[in-house]
């Protein structure tokens, strides 16, 4: 079988692995300093870039705003803000960084023709202390066109689409690049590389979604996001941290649809069945997670948890009050019946287009079950555990921070020479796959793209040798990426149906086995996101079960393929998750998930980062701590 799959050999200077955010971030920066250097950059994508990552189907609202130039706030309010929110657990050092760059890449987006909302007197209109406004539906197709039309310019780069990204080359302790194979022709592909920057998003589906059935595949976070990251950086051999902060975000029930235009914007509150505002009746709740629990904004986690003790004591469904803020805000325009008519209109079109501009099959459950949000409320619900670096979550790769943030502290533990680059020589992260540095969202992930193309231009000037490939090494990558579809012809006519079979397992199976794994033992939605060490110790075998039937993925064609090694990148997240929260022994995420054998914060042993990196050469798993610096006091 993989003597039918053409070699196709990509020499290149710098490889970006991904089409979300970060990557067209990259790719915009890149293109700057390749020219000055003369330099090619490659960019590969599983996916076509217009519609890639996290921001494909649009968004309401760019969330990482600073406003420096105007002074409305600074960057150490921004960390102070991001360390809240994760409860302690941050690189500051990572999260300034990006905070201090932010608003020039917002500034470029509007440039580019995103539409920001303006009001009366030229000012952004901002839906929160951090986040503007803005007509986001083609969001991403603004944004993948600068990438695409600085990468294509006077030659300095090249696009791969529909080439799904597998694993890493190694040159010894250096990434040398990557392989993977096109979703729709036969060809395999070599990517050798003097430095890699991956940005190929989070992961979705490692635990099993709230939507099933008729809903399969309907997540907060894309679908098609399938850990690609973690797995390309584990397996490389670099440090990872934070994998046991997963995020779940409240949503609309059913649909995902965002609720922060209306909790920020319409100034909406949650309540239970009863009419209670659980953010009101337990907030005594909060002191049992002090200091965090003191702060404001009270932490996502911490508004979760309390939303989810409602639930678990019958008091349940949660309902966002969209009726009420309606008619709160148009209240004052009561005297005069046409005016008041008018803005009833105007916030009318306002909740429907929050979800038109980014989460359409919201909008769609809205209008199939009658829900009109001026008059009725609609339910809300925590979601399954999602794997990001981007947003609440932290998952992700250990890397460099940048050297004038340091500390005489931070400085030997965060630093290592090349801002961005994981613990593996030449192999850059951001975004998603750039872990411990939260809230960067959409905006502040295109930054750190550009920050790490930059220095990874600068690694690639100072490190100017293609490293050396060995040719087993890619012999043996080409008969393991292709064995489903080996294995799939072999045997699949000894079976009437070929979705049963004794000799393999299709994709979808697979997924479905890991999900239950992980929603069961590691905290998923039926566990009410509760967990303990027995349970965990059990997800783990189970797991090992898992990856020794992955060797018997079977595939019918190239797209199945894709969903079998989709589902093998799955699989190594839910292994780095569920190691460290098993290694973390206390509960400090209450909301995202609870160690019910260790139900306390424990500051004085846990106020560090739990890290983890898998050893290529022996296969095991090495998991311990790292301090958490103060940088900002």
């Amino acid at each position: 079988m993989p003597a039918q799959f053409e070699d196709v050999v990509v020499e290149t200077d710098l490889l970006i692995l991904g089409g979300g955010m970060a990557a067209c971030g990259a790719a915009v920066e890149a293109a700057y300093w390749a020219k000055k250097h003369g330099l090619k950059v490659t960019l590969v994508d599983k996916a076509a870039v217009d519609r890639s990552g996290a921001v494909a189907m649009g968004l309401s609202a760019i969330n990482q705003y600073i406003g420096l130039k105007d002074g409305q706030n600074t960057v150490k309010d921004y960390v102070e803000y991001v360390r809240n929110d994760l409860m302690g657990i941050t690189r500051e050092d990572l999260v300034a960084n990006i905070a201090r760059h932010v608003d020039s890449t917002v500034h470029l987006f509007e440039k580019w023709g995103l539409p920001i909302w303006k009001d009366e007197q030229g000012n952004y209109v901002h839906e929160g202390r951090w986040q503007l406004m803005i007509n986001g539906e083609s969001y991403k197709v603004v944004v993948a066109e600068a990438a695409k039309n600085a990468l294509l310019q006077d030659g300095v780069g090249q696009i791969f689409e529909r080439v799904f990204i597998v694993g890493p080359l190694m040159d010894g302790d250096r990434c040398a690049g990557a392989v993977g194979f096109s979703v729709r022709e036969n060809k395999f592909y070599v990517f050798k590389a003097k430095a890699t920057i991956v940005a190929m998003g989070g992961a979705v589906h490692v635990f099993r979604p709230r939507s099933v059935g008729e809903g399969l595949g309907r997540a907060w976070y894309p679908p098609w996001n399938a850990g690609s990251s973690a797995y390309f950086t584990i397996q490389a051999g670099a440090e990872m941290t934070c994998q046991e902060v997963r995020f779940i975000p409240v949503r609309f029930k059913d649909a995902y649809g965002p609720v922060g235009a209306w909790f920020l914007l319409f100034k909406s509150r949650a309540t239970n069945a009863l009419g209670g505002d659980y953010m009101v009746e337990r907030r005594d709740e909060l002191e049992k997670w002090a200091p965090y629990g003191r702060v404001k904004p009270i932490p996502a986690n911490l508004r979760n948890w309390l939303g989810m003790l409602d639930v678990m004591e019958g008091k349940g469904p949660i309902y966002m009050r969209t009726e009420e803020a309606i008619a709160k805000i148009a209240e004052q325009y009561k005297d005069d019946p046409k005016l008041y008519q008018k803005k009833m209109r105007e916030l009318e079109n306002e909740a429907w287009e929050d979800f038109l501009d980014m989460t359409i099959s919201q909008a769609l459950l809205w209008a199939a079950t009658n829900v009109e949000p001026e008059k009725k409320p609609s339910e809300i619900a925590p979601a399954e555990p999602y794997f990001i670096g981007s947003h609440s979550g932290a998952s992700g790769a250990w890397v460099s921070g940048p050297e004038d943030l340091q500390t005489d502290e931070s400085r030997p533990l965060y630093f290592w020479g090349y801002t961005n680059m994981s613990t593996v020589k030449g192999l850059f992260c951001a975004g998603d796959a750039s872990g411990a540095s939260s809230h960067k969202f959409s905006s502040g992930s295109c930054t750190e793209g550009r920050i790490a193309a930059k220095s990874a231009i600068k690694f690639i000037v100072e490190n100017n040798t293609m490293p050396n490939v060995d040719e087993a090494q890619v012999k043996a990558w080409k008969e393991r990426i292709f064995r489903p579809l080996e294995l799939f012809e072999k045997h699949k006519n000894e079976t009437t149906d070929p979705d049963i079979n004794p000799n393999y397992i299709r994709p979808r199976m697979f997924m479905f086995r890991l999900q239950k794994i992980m929603d069961e033992y590691a905290g998923g939605v039926s566990a009410q996101f509760s967990t303990n060490e027995a349970l965990l110790k059990r997800a783990l075998e189970l797991l090992g079960y898992l990856k020794e039937d992955s060797e018997k993925l079977a595939a019918e064609n190239l797209h199945e393929l894709m969903r079998c090694w989709e589902n093998i990148h799955r699989m190594w997240q839910a292994e780095a998750h569920v190691r460290s929260v098993l290694f973390r022994e206390e509960t400090r995420w209450p909301g995202y998930y609870f160690r019910a054998d260790k139900p306390k914060m424990d500051e004085e042993n846990w106020r560090v980062f739990v890290n983890c990196r898998w050893d290529p050469k022996t296969g095991e798993w090495q998991m311990f701590k790292r301090p958490v610096i103060r940088i900002f006091d």
